[in-house]
Parts: C-alpha cells; sequence; structure tokens
C-alpha cells in the first residue's frame, strides 16, 4: 500500500519511520504547505513533494493519507481525502469539534474507505497484557481508576509553533498529550457518562489549559480521576493508570506508563505476577504503536474490516475531551455526549 504524509511536522517523522517498518506498505509521497518542512523527507526516503494536497490525492498510486497536520485541518483534509477515495489514518486528536469528528467519519462510510485514529499507546506490552486480563475479568467488579499525566512542556515547547496551545488548531493538556491517556482509560474501563473537572493556564503563555483535574462516572457505576499537567518542573515525572477491582488492583507507571510499578490480583500468584512483571521489563515499548497502526491500516485495507482504532474511538476520546472543558467553563457536571 503506498502511503503520503500530509504535514511535515514533528509527528510526520514517526510516521515516516514507522511506514518503513511496517509490512505492505510504502512511503510514497509527502505534503506540505512549505518547501523546507519537506525537503529532509525527499533527501532521506527517496519520495515525491506535494505543495497542493489537491494534487496529491489526485493521484491514483496513493492509497492511504496520514493527516499530520494541526488538529483544526484533521476535518477539511480528511473530508477531502475520502472523497477521493483515499483510505485515512488521522493523528490524534481525530477533530476538534465532535460535529467535524462525525463529519470524518461519515465521510469515510459513504465513501467506502477505512479510517483509523492514531492511538498508539494500546500497543503498548504492559498495555496488551493488563487489557487481556481485564477481558477475562480477573479485576472482578470495577471500582475505580485513575489517569495521570505529570509532564513538562516548557514555554519553549510552545513557542516553536504558532498555533500549539491555541484552541483553534490544537488545545491544551487535555487535547493534546493526555487525550492518549483518556483513550487508554475508555479502552480499559468501558464508556464514561458524566464528567466533573476544573481546568486553569497557570504557568505557560497559551490560550489553552496547562493542567487540569476531574472525575468521571463510567457507565458501568465505577469511577476515576484525571489529573494531567505540562507545568511539572523540571521534566517529565510520570505518566500512569491505575485500574481498581473487587478482585484486583494495578498500576501501570514510569515516565511513559510503560511498566507495571504494582499488580495483585486474587488468581495470580506471586510468581506470575513477578514473571508478568519481568515480561514487560525486558520489552517495555515493543512494537511501535505507529507501526501497528500502519500495518493494522494494511491488513484492514487487505481484509475488507474495521481497522483496530476506529474513527468512533477517536471521537469518543473527543467526546470526554470536550466534556471535561465544558464543565470546567460551566463549573457543573456534564453528561458525556455520544
Amino acid at each position: 500500500m503506498n502511503f503520503a504524509i500530509v504535514g511535515c511536522g514533528h509527528i510526520a517523522k514517526k510516521h515516516a519511520e514507522a511506514i518503513m517498518q511496517a509490512e505492505g506498505a510504502n512511503l510514497f509521497a509527502v505534503c506540505d504547505t512549505v518547501t523546507e518542512k519537506m525537503e529532509p523527507f525527499i533527501k532521506e526516503y527517496n519520495i515525491e513533494g506535494y505543495h497542493h494536497f489537491e494534487e496529491l490525492i489526485a493521484n491514483d498510486s496513493v492509497d492511504v493519507i496520514n493527516i499530520c497536520t494541526p488538529s483544526g485541518f484533521h476535518a477539511d483534509l480528511a473530508v477531502k481525502a475520502a472523497n477521493a477515495g483515499k483510505h485515512l489514518v488521522v493523528e490524534k486528536p481525530i477533530a476538534l469539534t465532535l460535529q467535524d469528528s462525525q463529519k470524518i467519519i461519515d465521510v469515510c462510510k459513504e465513501n467506502n474507505v477505512k479510517l483509523s485514529v492514531v492511538h498508539p499507546n494500546r500497543f503498548r506490552p504492559v498495555m496488551i497484557e493488563i487489557k487481556e486480563l481485564m477481558n477475562q475479568g480477573k479485576l472482578g467488579k470495577l471500582s475505580h481508576a485513575n489517569a495521570t499525566v505529570r509532564w513538562n512542556r516548557n514555554q519553549e515547547y510552545y513557542n516553536q509553533a504558532p498555533w500549539r496551545g491555541t484552541k483553534s488548531l490544537d488545545g491544551g493538556v487535555l487535547m493534546n498529550q493526555a487525550i492518549h491517556n483518556l483513550d487508554l482509560i475508555l479502552w480499559l474501563m468501558g464508556d464514561v457518562e458524566e464528567v466533573y473537572s476544573m481546568s486553569a493556564t497557570r504557568l505557560r503563555d497559551i490560550e489553552a489549559e496547562d493542567v487540569s483535574t476531574g472525575v468521571v462516572r463510567f457507565r458501568n457505576g465505577s469511577l476515576g480521576v484525571i489529573e494531567a499537567a505540562t507545568t511539572i518542573y523540571p521534566q517529565n515525572l510520570e505518566e500512569t493508570i491505575s485500574l481498581f477491582g473487587e478482585t484486583g488492583s494495578v498500576k501501570i507507571g514510569g515516565r511513559n506508563a510503560t511498566f507495571i510499578e504494582h499488580i495483585n490480583i486474587k488468581d495470580l500468584d506471586d510468581q506470575e505476577s513477578n514473571t508478568l512483571i519481568e515480561k514487560i521489563k525486558a520489552d517495555p515499548f515493543g512494537k511501535p504503536g505507529h507501526q501497528w497502526i500502519i500495518e493494522d491500516m494494511v491488513k484492514a485495507i487487505v481484509e475488507d474490516r474495521s481497522p483496530v482504532v476506529t474513527g468512533e474511538d477517536g471521537k469518543k476520546a473527543l467526546s470526554l475531551v470536550l466534556a471535561l472543558y465544558e464543565s470546567s467553563d460551566q463549573n457543573t457536571p456534564i453528561k458525556v455526549q455520544d
């Protein structure tokens, strides 16, 4: 399958490497309105460069478009690409509004093209193992969960690109950084029914929030706590997912939620738990998540099935972020929209 990357910013490099490593995928072209951003890709990978998106999607050799532009541009580009018959891999978040996310989902269905949203953290070895334990009911009736992102994004980070930290093109810590953790908590715990949140812009000179806290009620009755910040001094401290149930408790931690920091499950003895801990330590990152996404897209096209991470999944994570925003703005509990 021939893949083309639109938007040659920071995340595009991950996409390019993933495509190059993925079985059944070929990096065919890049597209950006700024020549200087395309040149490193053109030279390193010996591929074509397009200034005009319309010319790229008119090329019948292109099978899949990877959208890596600022988030506020996702919807317009996705609609044009789907109408041109191109399958889509869209960086998170799928869009910045529910209307735009649904527009992307609908146009892909209308044109019978595949749509995947980049939430690659699901494919970390620790997440795969814990998800399997939860699928087996090993934690029993769920009590509550906690998702924490304590990271540093200094002012220099936001100053690198004028769209960063804006509400129209990017969003704040929830939309940009913590949305991966929100996707994980939804994937592990199920849909959220209601949220109550507070957020603030404390230390960074940006339009959106740099710190947010909130509580959630899942549809299964369990509760959750979400904390996200880019204000941690002087560097990233931790990213954690904690899960608590009637017959088990698990804490996934480290700077990037890659290790089992605690596990105590009724049906796992100490030897089995320690074996699992050591297995994760031996290969904490596994196959890169972006590569998983690319290879899954190829298989989804060949097998004519939905990708593992769907447009609907992307919309659920977005819906949770927007509900947290609305709750903070109105200082009241908010129901999460489907």
